[in-house]
């Protein structure tokens, strides 16, 4: 295997660090005995940027392409608010007009007869049922918001040829 670039980030299936390489769960570094790697990663994934600095964590993330290097997105579970569904209506409405029919085919509920097997009518529902009639839903609780995935380990160079910047 050639020499990596000091800084380069593979995925590997075993559960270790080789040589020269430290797994990607963030941990902190001293600048002092890695100052060739923080001059390439600096503070973008943590530390404070005096006497330390962070390896990215890429425990339960996705490497992803084309943000500012360093910056996190998503969330492994998340509540869904009223604010980010569709439009969409609860209401019920009905007829006050006797009831004719048995088929709810294009019909409304409507005003019952005692003993008539009949509850829907065709006039158009302008009538609000009574609030208790339709009864919340949900329990406003987070879910799982991941893709199907299977773990890897991500480790990076701590040894290596220094990039050049093009």
């Amino acid at each position: 295997m050639s020499e990596p670039f000091l800084g380069e980030i593979k995925m590997t299936s075993f559960g270790f660090a080789p040589r020269g390489w430290a797994l990607c769960n963030g941990q902190l570094l001293p600048i002092n005995q890695n100052q060739a790697l923080f001059s390439i990663l600096g503070t973008a994934y943590g530390g404070d940027g005096r006497t330390t600095f962070a390896l990215p964590d890429m425990r339960g993330r996705v490497p992803v392409h084309g943000n500012l290097v360093g910056t996190p997105g998503g969330e492994a579970q998340h509540t869904v608010t009223s604010a980010e569904l569709p439009a969409h209506n609860h209401a019920m409405l009905a007829s006050t007009a006797i009831s004719h029919a048995s088929d709810p085919t294009g019909r409304v509920l409507g005003s019952v007869e005692a003993g008539a097997l009949n509850i829907y009518h065709t006039a158009d529902g302008s009538a609000a049922l009574h609030p208790s009639t339709l009864s919340q839903a949900g329990g406003n609780q987070a879910h799982n918001n991941m893709q199907p995935y299977t773990t890897t380990n991500f480790i990076i160079a701590l040894q290596g040829i220094f990039p050049s910047r093009a």
